[in-house]
């Protein structure tokens, strides 16, 4: 008897981006795997491949959006089914990865959830993780196998380099955490970078004081990187201190729009001319703006999956960016 030893790659998704999980197939040439998701009566997540899984090498596509729990949940048990359906390699995909913020512990009796969750997909039974931009590096060595961990900075640089006069602009970042990220952006455009510091209540979740502005925009066009925009307040109270000290014009960029609460309408009513994000969560209409550019990191995210499955070199993918 002889085994086929063909290798097979399928891609599943969960219910919360079927878009960006179909565009990503699209750009595999394959097809999302059937899948059959039911809820219970008690809220419980019942999954069902419609398809032998068995000596697959799996790619598990998830976005860990609102609601969150349910997210992460649900991949949770999709990768517990290919375990028992003998999968025979399972990656986890989370373009947006629920909890990385909670990376340490700021005081004391405080969980690390970042690392929590790792544990509880090689738990699972994931063999490897995938994300996009994680909120800290060092999230990577918190799950126990190989973290695939991808940029969409080559993406949204470009695209605002082409949307505006490089000569005149100014990379910022909107606080001491994302100078590295800054610095990346500054290289990539060849632009010059500054900083806002700023400080948080420790007492009062999103609240964030502006102080003041170490750099040079007076008359310039800033672009204010982040990983995410949340609630916005950050990202708001960062233009305004930027309009203080005589910006021409703020474009805001991030890789995750989470977009919660007020965001929208914050964001729609501040003085940003642009907001840019990836498709890395959904957008759903009612958290949809005029000044809201989307891109997709489908390609990416397809490119990565490709190198993966063919044992070949997701670094490649980033060779030559800053």
């Amino acid at each position: 008897m002889k085994a086929a030893g063909q290798k097979k790659l399928m891609l599943f998704s969960g219910r919360n981006h079927p878009e960006l999980a179909g565009q990503v197939a699209e750009q595999l040439g394959i097809d999302v795997a059937p899948t059959k998701f039911q809820d219970f009566a008690n809220g419980e997540i019942f999954v069902r491949y419609l398809e032998s899984v068995r000596g697959c090498d799996a790619f598990v596509l998830q976005c860990h959006s609102d609601p969150i729990n349910e997210s992460i949940m649900e991949q949770l048990i999709m990768v517990d089914a290919l375990k028992r359906a003998s999968a025979k390699r399972i990656t986890v995909v989370t373009p947006f990865l629920g909890y990385a913020r909670q990376d340490k512990k700021h005081r004391g009796r405080e969980p690390i959830s970042a690392r929590l969750m790792t544990d509880l997909f090689y738990t699972a039974g994931a063999h490897r993780l995938m994300a996009v931009d994680l909120h800290t590096d060092q999230i990577q060595g918190f799950f126990d196998g190989p973290v695939d961990h991808l940029f969409a900075l080559p993406i949204l640089a470009d695209y605002v380099a082409s949307q505006v006069d490089v000569a005149d602009a100014t990379v910022v970042s909107p606080d001491a955490g994302r100078v590295r990220t800054a610095d990346r952006w500054a290289d990539r455009m060849g632009a010059p970078l500054a900083i806002i510091h700023k400080r948080r209540d420790p007492d009062v979740a999103n609240e964030v004081k502006v102080h003041e502005v170490v750099g040079e925009v007076e008359g310039r066009t800033c672009i204010l990187v982040d990983d995410m925009i949340d609630t916005a307040g950050t990202i708001v109270k960062a233009a305004d201190a930027l309009f203080e000290q005589g910006a021409s014009k703020v474009i805001a960029a991030a890789t995750h729009g989470v977009l919660s609460g007020p965001a929208a309408e914050r964001l729609q009513n501040s003085r940003i001319s642009e907001v840019v994000i990836t498709n890395s969560l959904p957008v759903p209409k009612e958290r949809s703006f005029d000044k809201l550019t989307q891109l997709s990191i489908a390609p990416l995210l397809a490119r990565a999956i490709n190198e993966v499955f063919s044992d070949g070199s997701v670094t490649s993918l980033f060779e030559g960016a800053s």
